[in-house]
């Protein structure tokens, strides 16, 4: 699978330079990038994420949200879908075993529907208090979403300092928005996941 999320928001980057952010996550190692711009049309959100597939090195998994067909048209890996979305099931019989397919989750309920309907992976939280994000689950609940054998990543409020929570609570890796457009150093969050989440 893979340890590291990022997840990006243009327009909460501080210069607004999507594609050199990418070019940063790629050259840094991130294993995996979401894009996540939900108020783009569909072919902004397709340029978008063709591009991000030139950019990146193919070993970087990349997902588009929500849009399995444009995830399909760009040549990215896979999808990733909200929780009251499409079931995991459905896109894998329209697009076959090669469609990396991941659910946000927000309760244990929601990430064992999403193992159950067919998703590689789920994100989960809020873990730790994050602005916006409504109260936070905590590592406990974490764990217990850990222990439904779907591989979790703890979403919401992550640092580097909280990767080693994360990996006790069981978690397959971290996602996160903020952390990849705050640290002048990816290559420190890279090292620390490969530590905290050995392949």
């Amino acid at each position: 699978m893979f340890g590291l999320l990022a997840i990006s928001d243009r327009r909460s980057l501080a210069d607004g330079d999507l594609p050199g952010w990418l070019s940063r996550l790629g050259a840094a190692g991130v294993d995996a990038v979401q894009i996540r711009e939900k108020d783009l049309d569909d072919c902004a959100l397709w340029e978008i994420a063709r591009a991000a597939r030139a950019m990146l090195p193919s070993t970087t998994r990349l997902l588009v949200n929500g849009r399995a067909d444009i995830a399909f048209a760009a040549g990215a890996d896979g999808v990733h879908l909200p929780s009251d979305g499409v079931p995991p099931g459905a896109l894998r019989r329209r697009f076959g075993p090669g469609l990396l397919l991941g659910v946000s989750t927000h309760t244990v309920d929601e990430v064992e529907r999403a193992r159950d309907a067919g998703a590689d992976y789920a994100t989960f939280g809020p873990v730790w208090e994050t602005p916006g994000k409504g109260t936070a689950t905590g590592t406990g609940a974490l764990a217990r979403a850990a222990a439904s054998g779907l591989p979790v990543f703890a979403l919401g409020g992550v640092t580097i300092d909280r990767f080693g929570e994360a990996a006790a609570a069981g978690a397959a890796g971290v996602a996160a928005i903020r952390l990849f457009q705050r640290l002048s150093d990816l290559s420190e969050a890279v090292a620390a996941a490969r530590h905290w989440f050995p392949a």
